[in-house]
């Protein structure tokens, strides 16, 4: 820490105030607004800056690396078009409950409300996305904003905050008394409540765990599996959470979202007991909040979660926990119950799922190609993706192990290449794979560019179908045989990833994508592999044609 009789431009301070939280790693496109900041890092090697193509895929960066580490994410943004770019990585940090901090370079204290250029209202702009957004106008207090952003993105539900800063305050020479780094404030299970619930579960017969979200940990992880898989209840996860325990847990139910195990819907609306631990229960977990009612008559509802604000939101529930993950995963750990047999009935169905068989005439059929990628990838790869019925691939026949799957909740494309560029570099020592969508991989494709610069060695898969598949999808459901809006042309993919230096190739059958990711996985660097799908093959579970079908009765 610095002497706080020393005075410091507010960049200094600022870019110190980052060394003391730890951050270690800042994703931005440089603009004007924050020049003493990048004047700062240039003498800060303790911080390693990486500057993107686009500050859609600065967010999406940010917020992966929160999602890897724990600890904010750290970017940097202009004013104006640089943060509106940007609030995308915001929305989708809150609604994952990611830690991120967005810092903003903000128009001149002095020409505040002329609508300056590329002036914005930063705290009102964001004060709906994010847990807490504001601006410093007194570089003496830039320690203490920049912890408090540390504590309220880290604690409760973690989230986004972001901070405007005033470009002629980052240039002031002011005294300012540096803050110790912080550490997430967490709340310990009660142990009253720990004994409520080892009641509840004593008089259950037909329990089941949703699991995932917010806080969860490698510890948590360790404590609840040894737990679920000791008394046998079956454990689901919340949409896009499936990496909280390994898939290959013989308690493993598999994932709820979009086109989840009949069987699996079936066992929850079943379940005379939910323990859900650590999801908000969003739309997309619940099916629009079908699948589990907000008064859940016949279900009693156990919900634990670190943030109170959101137990009894939505869901009423009959014994509401509010807890930091690990310490509920480790008080859980003393409860003995006879073990149930339903966890293991419920991975049984798990596995007749997740094993995929040949569709007669599709020329290139990605079920059995994820499951090649099983045989040639290592088991703890991480798999990044953004929106798309692409991605149900995966979701459906990877199997994913602790802390490998970076999926945003919130359903946002171009997700996928920005999250695997920050996982490569967070995890330079494990695979890391990036899926795509022809549509997805455009909207922030140009993060190659920032991938192949700053040495990246990551899979990339496009999955090229033509179209922007799932509103083409829920298109012939709605209104059959009508296409408007959905049809893409695209360019040569495998080309453009070597315009950008990556390596690529092609790919157009089933029987090619074993030999070409094997070719793949032998380089080094960014590769890119072209898959050229049918839109016909609109899921895993059905096609374009079923669907008119469906429709048309």
């Amino acid at each position: 820490m610095h002497s706080s009789t020393t005075p410091r431009t507010g960049g200094r301070i600022l870019v110190d105030q980052l060394v003391a939280q730890g951050c270690d790693r800042i994703f931005t496109v440089p603009g004007e607004s924050f020049l003493a900041v990048l004047d700062a890092l240039h003498d800060t090697p303790e911080i390693d800056l990486v500057v993107c193509r686009q500050e859609g895929g600065v967010g999406f960066m940010a917020c992966a690396d929160g999602a890897l580490t724990g600890q904010p994410g750290v970017a940097f943004v202009t004013r104006g078009p640089g943060a509106t770019n940007a609030s995308i990585g915001v929305h989708v940090a809150m609604q994952d409950s990611q830690p991120m901090v967005l810092f903003i370079g903000d128009v001149d204290r002095a020409t505040k409300d002329r609508e300056a250029f590329q002036e914005i209202d930063f705290p009102a702009m964001f004060g709906p996305i994010a847990k807490w957004a504001a601006k410093i106008d007194d570089a003496r207090r830039i320690p203490e904003y920049v912890a408090r952003a540390w504590n309220v993105a880290m604690s409760g539900r973690p989230g986004p905050v972001v901070l405007a800063l005033p470009e002629d305050m980052l240039l002031d020479e002011v005294v300012a008394v540096d803050r110790p780094r912080i550490d997430r404030v967490v709340q310990a299970a009660d142990s009253l409540q720990i004994a409520a619930l080892a009641g509840a579960l004593s008089a259950a017969e037909r329990p089941l765990a949703i699991i995932g979200g917010a806080g969860w940990t490698t510890a948590a992880t360790r404590d609840f599996t040894l737990w679920a898989e000791r008394t046998g209840l079956p454990v689901a996860a919340a949409f896009r959470r499936q990496d909280a325990i390994a898939n290959t847990s013989p308690v493993w139910a598999g994932n709820l979202g979009y086109g989840p195990n009949p069987r699996l819907v079936e066992r929850i609306k079943q379940a005379d007991l939910l323990l859900v631990i650590g999801p908000r229960l969003g739309e997309a977990t619940t099916d629009g909040y079908t699948l589990i009612t907000s008064d859940h008559p016949g279900q009693t509802l156990i919900h634990v979660h670190p943030d109170p604000a959101e137990l009894n939101q939505t869901y009423r529930a009959d014994l509401a926990i509010c807890a930091d993950m690990t310490s509920f995963a480790d008080a859980v750990l003393a409860i003995d119950h006879p073990p149930f047999d339903s966890g293991a009935a419920a991975h049984a169905d798990y596995l007749a799922w997740s094993t995929p068989a040949s569709r007669e005439g599709v020329k290139l059929d990605l079920g059995p190609c994820v499951a090649e990628m099983r045989e040639q990838l290592p088991a703890d790869s991480i798999i990044c993706n953004g929106a798309g019925n692409y991605s149900g691939w995966w979701h459906r026949y990877w199997r994913y192990e602790r802390n490998s799957q970076l999926a945003p909740t919130a359903g946002a494309m171009g997700y996928g290449v920005p999250a695997a560029t920050a996982a490569a570099l967070r995890h330079p020592d494990r695979t890391v794979v990036a899926l795509a969508g022809d549509g997805c991989f455009l909207m922030n494709g140009q993060e190659l560019a920032t991938a192949v610069a700053h040495g990246a060695n990551m899979l990339v898969l496009v999955i090229d179908n033509g179209a922007y598949g799932t509103i083409r999808m829920h298109q012939e459901r709605e209104f059959p045989g009508r296409v408007s809006g959905t049809t893409l042309a695209n360019p040569d993919f495998a080309a453009l990833g070597r315009a950008y230096g990556c390596w690529a190739e092609t790919v157009d059958t089933t029987a090619e994508f074993a030999p070409a990711l094997a070719r793949a996985m032998g380089q080094t660097g960014v590769r890119l592999l072209h898959l050229k799908t049918d839109v016909e093959t609109i899921t895993a579970g059905t096609t374009l044609t079923a669907m008119k079908k469906a429709a048309s009765r």
